[in-house]
């Protein structure tokens, strides 16, 4: 190939400054074409052109060489588009480019050693290396020399990220060589003194955990401990061998550190040690004992994990990592231990200056601290009992917690790629200087050679999107991992206590407070045995799962029922990896299953809508627009009616546990719940009806509407409410027939399909508040409402009209019933001295006759005095008799129509308070018995342990059932007086 090129030929083939380019390539001989090519190839043409026309002029032979070496020609090149720091090395020391003259493989921590020992002058075969009296530059030249060969190693790998770990151990076995060099050239200084101690060097941080950057503050502790002859004597008291080799490792810590004509390796950094800079630099082992039994901080154990014996006496350093590293694996337990580490983590990310905030790799947010911190806090908190954690590298502990499930196997690959791919942006920034930095350059030809380094088509752009892409899946996985809930709750429990024998595991259940401990052990052995990943998971949370069980109201079923839900979705992937993972998830459904049988069986029917509780968004009721779309589609994809209504009612099952769910969690409150069910009542009753009506047999079926009465049309439906509703169709002609009979069928249908025995819950509707009651009929048209209200309509139905809605069926029809009714409910005058007679003769008689035999009048919600029937009957008769003057107070809401009341003074602010405190907490403790019994009922449960529940979902702590009935007593005793003083006219 011929050297064939001009100015603009070398623009178009990537080089920024191609006039000195020409200038360059105009003297290369005409058989230096692959030698171009390669340059073009490489991470920076300019800068690689330049260093080989730099070279030229200390190598002459190098054209030679280059072109009859092919492979010395592609590494040197690579090297020189990368790093202008190695390229200076190699023209202050040409004959290096031996080192590139065969294909560069990674050199072994014991070659290295061996290496950088001989030197300095050093005998490598020693356990102890000889002191030696050579100067440091001879140990930076070596160091350079073998950083060279790493380099070439990684900026020629066709995958640079898949090597990134590899490069990086290298790195950290090349600093543990420099530091045993530095520790002989020390000893050589000293004299024969320095035989009298013995040093050990602990590396920490990256080089602890053999993941050492290019350019990178070397994080060591040392210890020294009295040399020992052969007899076993000291050479020295304590105090001396301390002296001693404090002078050592003072020495060595300068020969890495200095600057001189030959460079410098790197800055040793001995700020870790016991009392930071302020302490000794040496301390024997047993005075590193006392400090970090007596003295530690929790940050010091977590730098403490990556301790690893790098130089100097090894055995005396294995020792001191042997002392430490059962602190280490039970610093968790420490007091707040995750909340102070997350709380350090925060103050990393508060002080990053605001000009690096965007671009720092390191230690800002997305970046390799956020994967570093999150893999060491789970680590610190699961490896207190599983030992197969203790990993001091960030990758190889990574790879131990998916590999037993700690971690998914999707969130650690995207967490691995990440960390690889920040760790080689990092180290190809640090290649071109040997700078320590962490933070991506903003100049384009800067960003333009690190692309292109990592070949990259469209380097600048392809990659700020990269790193941008990786910042926020790494933010995202950081969050999640790092500030679970799960992990801290797991933090909470001792590691004794993790450990348990059978015998001891039961005394801990009782003391949770499980009645039944020994069925609680069996529900946790079939939960935990096996080797399989499931059962991996299930061991790592149910720690924190009984705990959680034993925060709520009844543990053992919550412990049946997380058995059940868990057998019932089997090997389903997503389950256990949400538990494990998504934020409050797992403390969530361990309060819903100790806390609600209601909720319990709505679950394990459809096990798999435990997926809403992942966040409040999923939690929030849903429209009744949306209710109605999905229901209507739900129905339509069913081939009859039986099965289009089964599809709406599992809709309705799903609904309600989102619903009870949010209550349970307390995210809704009284009003928002009844709103809720109230929806899905019209939801479901209005798709049912238009099932039913195509379903009907007899054609055309006349459009009707159901108007929603009592709780179902004040919005204020419990769980246990019926839909009260009337069924009005539109107006027919004789010409047309008695549709009457045709719309009944398809109401009777419907009332039928809704109560259908199955797997989901049923829902009656409740007829017996239309016209002429029980004995009235089933069905009127809009004429025949119209013909009764004016000739026929009591009292009570007026009453009874003051919570009527259209809220289900055809609009239309709908409305013009409610035209109507408005005209009746609201009469002018309001009421007559007769009608208020009556209804307070009616309310005596409900008083009398409807409250259950045998029930505690005082704990009756609904017929109690001071419950909800006072509170609503009271409300009910201001309505009626102001509501025809104030507009406000047409509302069918008894919360709505009572503040309304008291805003337009006919009720005094007090007074008002005091029935909407009693209305509330009346319904709201309804609605708690039936989360905790499963079944409904008006009274408070008799059972004490029922009692209790309710009493803690009320906010009551444990063992405060009793003042859950005084508060009640005392609430609805101050509400009867207000409506003995409104409803009945009494005086004070």
């Amino acid at each position: 190939m011929r050297l064939q090129t001009t100015q603009g030929n070398l623009a178009r083939r990537g080089f920024s400054d191609s006039a000195a380019a020409l200038r360059i390539v105009t003297d290369w001989p005409e058989d230096a074409a692959p030698l171009l090519e390669l340059v073009i190839e490489s991470a920076d043409p300019d800068h690689a052109l330049a260093g080989l026309d730099r070279l030229r002029d200390h190598v002459p032979d190098l054209w030679e060489r280059l072109c009859g070496n092919p492979v010395l020609a592609r590494q040197l090149i690579a090297v020189l588009g990368t790093s202008v720091a190695l390229l200076q090395h190699l023209v202050a020391h040409p004959d290096h480019l031996t080192h590139l003259e065969d294909p560069v493989e990674r050199t072994t921590g014991s070659a290295l050693r061996a290496e950088l020992l001989r030197a300095v002058g050093a005998d490598p075969t020693e356990s102890m290396p000889a002191a030696v009296e050579r100067t440091g530059d001879s140990l930076r030249v070596a160091y350079r020399a073998a950083l060279l060969r790493i380099a070439t190693r990684d900026v020629c790998a066709p995958e640079p990220i898949e090597i990134m770990d590899d490069i990086a151990a290298e790195l950290s076995d090349l600093a543990d060589a420099t530091l045993e060099a530095a520790v002989a050239i020390a000893r050589g200084k000293l004299g024969p003194d320095a035989q009298r101690c013995r040093l050990a060097v602990i590396g920490l941080g990256k080089c602890g955990a053999q993941e050492l950057n290019y350019v990178s503050d070397v994080d060591v502790l040392f210890v020294g401990e009295p040399a020992l002859d052969p007899a076993g004597a000291p050479l020295a008291s304590t105090d001396e061998a301390i002296s001693i080799a404090t002078r050592l490792a003072a020495e060595a810590s300068r020969v890495c550190s200095a600057h001189t004509a030959a460079g410098t390796i790197w800055q040793v950094d001995a700020a870790l040690r016991p009392e930071g800079k302020a302490g000794q630099l040496v301390r024997t082992l047993s005075s590193h004992q006392t400090y970090y039994h007596k003295w530690a901080k929790t940050w010091e154990f977590q730098a403490m994990l990556k301790a690893r014996p790098s130089a100097g006496d090894l055995e005396l350093g294995q020792a001191f990592v042997d002392m430490i590293s059962p602190l280490v694996w039970s610093v968790a337990e420490r007091e707040n231990f995750v909340a102070d580490t997350q709380a350090m983590r925060k103050r990393v990310v508060a002080h990053i200056p605001a000009r690096d905030a965007d671009r720092e790799l390191k230690l800002g947010q997305g970046g390799l601290r956020d994967v570093e911190f999150s893999v060491q806090l789970l680590q610190l908190v699961h490896g207190r009992v599983d030992e197969r954690l203790r990993r001091s590298g960030t990758l190889t502990g990574l790879r131990a917690l998916v590999d037993l499930g700690y971690v998914g196997r999707e969130d650690g690959k995207a967490f691995g790629l990440a960390y690889r791919l920040l760790r080689t942006l990092e180290h190809r920034i640090q290649l071109y200087r040997l700078r320590r930095t962490h933070v991506l350059p903003e100049t384009e030809a800067d960003l333009r050679r690190i692309g292109r380094s990592l070949g990259y088509p469209d380097p600048v752009t392809e990659l700020l999107n990269t790193w941008r892409s990786c910042a926020h899946r790494v933010r995202r996985l950081h969050e999640r991992l790092f500030y679970s809930p799960l992990l801290e709750a797991v933090a909470r429990i001792s590691s004794s206590e993790l450990r348990l024998t059978t015998d001891a595991a039961l005394d801990r259940l009782r003391a949770l407070g499980y009645m039944d401990p020994q069925a609680a052990l069996r529900h946790i052995a079939a939960l935990s045995q096996g080797v399989t990943r499931q059962a991996e998971i299930r061991r790592q949370l149910l720690p924190a799962m009984l705990g959680w069980f034993a925060d709520a109201p009844n543990p053992d079923h919550g412990l049946l029922a997380f058995r059940q839900v868990s057998e019932a979705l089997g090997t389903t992937p997503w389950y256990l990896r949400a538990l494990r993972d998504e934020g409050l998830m797992a403390e969530r459904l361990a309060r819903i299953l100790a806390s609600s049988r209601y909720a319990v069986q709505l679950l394990t029917r459809a096990p798999q809508t435990v997926q809403m509780l992942v966040n409040d968004s999923e939690l929030a009721p849903r429209s009744l627009e949306q209710l109605v779309t999905e229901m209507s589609a739900a129905a339509k994809r069913q081939q009859d009616p039986v099965s289009a209504v089964e599809a709406i009612r599992a809709i309705r099952r799903r609904e309600l546990f989102r619903v009870a769910a949010g209550d349970l969690l307390d995210l809704n409150d009284v009003l928002t719940v009844g709103d809720a069910l109230t929806d899905l009542a019209s939801a479901t009753i209005h798709v049912a009806l238009e099932v039913a009506r195509s379903a009907s047999e007899t054609q055309p079926v006349p459009a009707m509407a159901v108007i929603a009465m009592g709780r179902w049309g004040g919005r204020e439906m419990s769980y246990a409410s019926d839909a009260d509703a009337m069924f009005v169709m539109e107006d027919f002609s004789e010409a047309d027939g008695d549709r009457t009979k045709v719309a009944a069928a398809v109401i009777t249908e419907l009332r039928k399909l809704l109560t259908k025995p199955g797997a989901d819950p049923v829902l009656s509707i409740d007829i017996d508040l239309r016209p002429e009651g029980k004995g009235g009929a089933l069905v009127r048209s809009l004429a025949a409402y119209r013909a009764y209200y004016e000739r026929w309509s009591s009292t009570w139905e007026m009453q009874a009209l003051v919570r009527a809605d259209a809220l289900a069926g055809d609009r239309g029809v709908g409305e013009a019933l409610m035209a109507e009714i408005n005209t009746r409910r609201w009469p002018e005058g309001g009421l007559t001295q007769p009608q208020l007679t009556e209804i307070r003769k009616l309310k005596a008689r409900v008083e009398a006759e409807r409250l259950p035999r045998g029930a505690d009048p005082a704990k009756h919600t609904k017929l109690g005095p001071g419950g909800l029937a006072d509170v609503e009957w009271t409300v009910q008769l201001l309505q009626l008799q102001h509501a025809w003057q104030i507009p406000a107070m047409r509302s069918t809401s008894t919360i709505v129509a009572l503040r309304a009341a008291r805003e337009a003074g006919v009720i005094e602010a007090a007074d008002a308070a005091v029935l909407e405190t009693a209305w509330m907490m009346a319904s709201r403790i309804r609605n708690q018995v039936m989360l905790v019994r499963g079944r409904g009922s008006d009274s408070f449960p008799t059972d004490s342990r029922e009692l209790a529940a309710v009493a803690e979902l009320m906010g009551y702590g444990p063992g405060e059932a009793s003042h859950l009935l005084a508060d009640y007593r005392r609430v609805t005793r101050r509400a009867r007086t207000v409506v003995d003083r409104v409803f009945w006219g009494q005086r004070p």
